[in-house]
């Protein structure tokens, strides 16, 4: 190891970069190999879960990115209805592109009330399924769904189904901790949240244009 970096100390910034521009060639040869092999277009449901922050945040910025290709966004919040975000702000802009649709009452905890929440998460999940199921949105998130399934406000059964059911080119992202594993096994991409550090565990609160 230690004879191998010394011929690269010795190597000219020429042969460097010979060297650097040979290896690129032929990684890009062999990406481009693997890329070619990949010939099917379908809409994915996406899942974004896990204990880390930035579930939703990656899901908006799906949400941006379709909203700058031109297509027709349908968006859900499951719990955060009560909140002022800059998200919703931002959307509000697009409203040839956009539907928004706030329907939760904040987290269960707050709303301490089984019932309300479970009449929520039905009316939300109504809209969520008509703009899944319809022609007219090219994606539709979810957003905070897995905690309305988590306490089983909603059967997973059904959503499995709608899911399933959806145009083929529709998109569909749900957030929200602690995914089902049915749901896991359904959608084409699932990613993980991690939590490494937090503020709030330094006592910090959340703040505008972070949290929300």
């Amino acid at each position: 190891m230690a004879e191998k970096s010394e011929k690269t100390l010795n190597m000219s910034e020429d042969a460097l970069n010979a060297r650097h521009a040979e290896k690129m060639r032929k990684k890009k040869a062999a990406r481009d190999k693997i890329i070619a092999t990949k010939t099917i277009e379908k809409g994915l449901t996406i899942v974004h879960t896990g204990k880390g922050k930035g579930k939703s945040t990656a899901a908006f910025g799906m949400v941006f990115r379709a909203l700058g290709n031109g297509m027709k966004v349908g968006v859900v919040q499951f719990v955060k209805g009560k909140w002022g975000t800059g998200e919703r702000n931002v959307l509000d802009r697009f409203a040839d592109q956009v539907t928004l649709a706030t329907m939760g009452e904040g987290f269960t905890w707050e709303t301490q009330d089984r019932s309300r929440d479970i009449a929520a998460a039905r009316a939300a999940w109504e809209k969520a399924k008509a703009m899944i199921l319809d022609e007219e949105h090219h994606m539709v998130l979810c957003d905070e769904l897995n905690i309305v399934l988590r306490y089983d406000y909603l059967p997973i059964g059904e959503i499995l189904d709608v899911l399933q059911a959806k145009p083929a080119m529709k998109h569909v992202i749900i957030t929200g901790r602690n995914a089902k594993d049915e749901l896991i096994e359904l959608a084409d991409l699932v990613t993980e949240m991690e939590m490494i550090k937090h503020p709030f565990r330094a006592g910090i609160k959340a703040q505008i244009g972070i949290e929300y």
